[in-house]
Order: C-alpha cells, then structure tokens, then sequence
C-alpha cells in the first residue's frame, strides 16, 4: 500500500453553527491522505495507473464549497466521494481545519480528523 498526501489546502468556506458564519465565512486548511496500490504505476509511469492528486484536490474544493454546520459532515462527504470517485483508494483520512474559531479565546484552529475504509465487495 502507497500513500498520498494533499497538505493544507487552503479555503474560504462558509462552515458553522452561528448565523454569521454562513454569512462571513472563514479561512479553512484541508490535509488529505489516502492509501492505495500504485505498484503499477510504478512500472508503467501512466497517470491511469495511480490516483490524480488534481482529482483529488477538486473533489476537496467541492465539498468545502457546500456550507454545512459541522466540520464533521464536511470530513464525511470528501471520504465518501473519494472512495466512491476512486476505486484504487482504499483508505482516506481527511483533516478539516477551521483557522480562527469563533469559540471565545485565543485558539489557532480546530480540527476534525476522520478516516473512512473501503469495504470489500464480496460480489453480493
């Protein structure tokens, strides 16, 4: 098993509870790494044959673009769509940031960290 990583891609979403946050937006950070078998693409050097880091990034970009109320949801929807978008991933985990919470304190960012396995198909 391969890994990737997307490292902070950088946002501006409009993720929360609060009125004001679906109103003003805030600055997001996305970290991404998924698990796969690119033995192949190692030998063939085609970009068929491993996982398009630009695909990756795109399906990021959209579902940060969709406003939900926790960062939880948003984790959910990116694993999903990579594994449901890429056949050859068959492990995600994804870290969404919101940088500068308005939690009432001096805090850097929050984070939600979630990981979603592939299920095997047993052919059913």
């Amino acid at each position: 098993m391969s890994i990737i990583k997307l490292k902070n891609i950088r946002t501006f979403s409009y993720h929360g509870c609060l009125i004001e946050e679906g109103k003003i937006g805030s600055d997001y950070s996305v970290n991404l790494t998924i698990k796969a078998n690119l033995k192949k693409s190692t030998k063939t050097d085609h970009l068929s044959d491993t996982v398009d880091y630009v695909h990756l990034n795109r399906i990021v970009v959209e579902e940060m673009a969709v406003r939900s109320h926790l960062l939880e949801h948003v984790a959910k929807r990116i694993n999903r769509r990579v594994l449901d978008e890429i056949p050859m991933v068959e492990k995600t985990i994804v870290e969404v940031s919101k940088i500068n919470p308005p939690i009432g304190g001096d805090v850097e960012s929050v984070t939600i960290k979630m990981k979603e396995v592939r299920k095997p198909d047993y052919g059913l």
